[in-house]
């Protein structure tokens, strides 16, 4: 296939238009013009950036495919602009063994549309008790791991894993929470609006003091170690801080926090964990993705039924769907606004999190590279929760005008999503 007239990005805003030749799923020249007797795809013009990679979703398969599967949550993936997709392990079976680790790869085998490269467990059934073997999941390709969702909350337990990680040479992806801080019911920021809508709030501490207590072990050890959904300011001055020292130690943080903060919280669908903090947080999580302090855009698709998400605000689950709408999202209101440059927007969606993780062979449009690539359209749309692919329609975003539509999506040079004129 060669792709004539994609136009991609050189450094900061400056971009040029070229043509791509692909051939066995790999990209074998980006030259101004390219005559071959090939498939033609015509980007005409459109801003062609290699594939997003989110190091945060939940497809729920196994166990909760009535909220997702893998097939509906990759194809998410898909539409949304992502090629790779890291699955966390709060599934049921739990992968926290080799047998249900194959019985796993076998399965995303036969569904996924996009690739999917799945955490295995840090703790056995995500319990925080008893450690995985790490060097036995390894064999199976598996290097990172994380108890998303939960945490590890035994200091004594984390301090081991850190030391058998650094000796595997694997990473752990850490769901930072110190339950101590948590009270019954608690479902939003700790703050004005908590207080202005008489709910139980969860405080930055409970973040925080976590990835201060993992950090200096991360040290300690020399582990490699990712904070996952950062929020609070004072996870980004720590993660400065031990990055300036020298530590092995990377966080992300996802559209969501980046765009809202505690004050539009109105409903189930603004409920997440953590929770939309003060517009003071989410100023600091801005900075911190401008100056390189967290180097990842990643989404935390949390897909949940209507009934999950319809109980109330302390019952109801915590999570929201955003596949879909990220990428789109962070190029209106970071992107065309100036604050990031289009070469950094590409880095924090795809560039950085494959050095991050280790996928030597995408994360860039260079020869040798994958031919994992989407096509952003620059055209004005509306988000329509009942137009998404996923089973999870729990947005607080629907209806939010953005000026970025994804056209097409391609996988080791196969086009595996394609928006019709009609949409």
């Amino acid at each position: 296939m060669i792709i004539k007239n994609a136009r991609i990005i050189l450094q900061d805003n400056q971009t040029v238009i070229k043509d791509i030749w692909i051939e066995e799923g790999l990209i074998q020249a980006i030259e101004d013009k390219i005559e071959k007797e090939d498939e033609i795809l015509d980007a005409h013009g459109m801003l062609v950036m290699s594939g997003g990679i989110d190091v945060h979703v939940h497809l729920r398969e196994p166990g909760y495919t009535q909220k997702e599967t893998i097939h509906t949550g990759t194809l998410a993936a898909a539409h949304g602009g992502y090629t790779t997709v890291m699955a966390m392990p709060n599934v049921v079976p739990s992968p926290d063994n080799v047998t249900t680790m194959k019985e796993y790869l076998a399965l995303i085998e036969k569904e996924a549309v996009v690739k999917v490269v799945p955490y295995g467990c840090i703790t056995k059934n995500e319990k925080g008790k008893e450690l995985v073997d790490f060097e036995a999941l390894k064999q199976c390709g598996i290097t990172a791991f994380s108890d998303d969702g939960v945490g590890v909350q035994e200091d004594a337990v984390m301090e081991e894993a850190m030391k058998q990680a650094a000796q595997a040479d694997v990473l752990l992806a850490a769901h930072t929470e110190d339950m101590r801080y948590r009270r019954p019911n608690s479902c939003i920021h700790e703050g004005i609006r908590s207080a202005q809508l008489n709910l139980v709030g969860i405080p930055s501490e409970c973040e925080y003091k976590q990835i201060e207590r993992d950090l200096k072990l991360a040290e300690k050890y020399h582990a490699c170690y990712h904070i996952c959904h950062m929020s609070a300011k004072e996870s980004v001055a720590l993660l400065r801080e031990y990055k300036n020292k020298g530590a092995d130690v990377s966080g992300e943080v996802t559209a969501h926090h980046l765009l809202l903060n505690e004050m539009d919280v109105e409903n189930e669908n603004h409920k997440m964990n953590p929770p939309l903090r003060s517009a003071e947080d989410q100023k600091a999580l801005i900075e911190g993705l401008k100056d390189g302090t967290i180097e990842i855009l990643a989404n935390d698709h949390a897909p949940h039924t209507i009934e999950d998400k319809s109980k109330g605000m302390a019952q109801s689950a915590f999570g929201i769907v955003s596949l879909e709408t990220s990428i789109p999202l962070v190029y209106t209101e970071l992107v065309k606004t100036g604050i990031l440059t289009l070469e950094q927007f590409q880095n924090i969606i795809s560039a950085n999190p494959a050095k991050r993780f280790g996928f030597h062979d995408r994360g860039k449009i260079a020869v040798g590279y994958e031919a994992d690539l989407f096509a952003l359209e620059q055209k004005t749309s509306v988000i329509d929760k009942n137009a998404f692919v996923s089973k999870g329609k729990n947005t607080p975003f629907d209806g939010r005008k953005v000026e970025g539509v994804i056209a097409w999506t391609m996988v080791h040079g196969k086009i595996v999503m394609e928006r019709r004129s009609n949409g």
